[in-house]
């Protein structure tokens, strides 16, 4: 298992369903890696300060897609696709 930060969107019913965003750690296996790819969306969200405080404004993020049996998963976490493979220790072709 490599732990990884996720991006978890909540929506502040309270502001008028305003999108808000937290971190949080995951666990993944990678051998339930299908994909990764960049999540470029989030690099504007956290150029308009949506984004928690923390995140250094030069950050990016990777979208990754879960194998769950019949069904996928699909998370964003902090890194650039190449840190995150990197830390998945994925080397040429990805399972799924």
């Amino acid at each position: 298992m490599i732990k990884l930060v996720e991006i978890c969107e909540i929506l502040n019913a309270s502001k008028g369903l305003k999108r808000r965003y937290t971190l949080r750690e995951i666990y993944v296996n990678p051998e339930h890696v299908v994909s990764l790819r960049a999540a470029t969306a989030y690099k504007q969200k956290l150029a308009e300060n949506a984004m928690p405080k923390d995140l250094d404004s030069r950050q990016e993020f990777t979208r990754l897609m879960l194998n769950r049996g019949q069904s996928g998963l699909e998370v964003v976490v902090v890194g650039a696709p190449e840190v995150i493979e990197n830390k998945l220790r994925i080397r040429g072709v990805l399972h799924g």
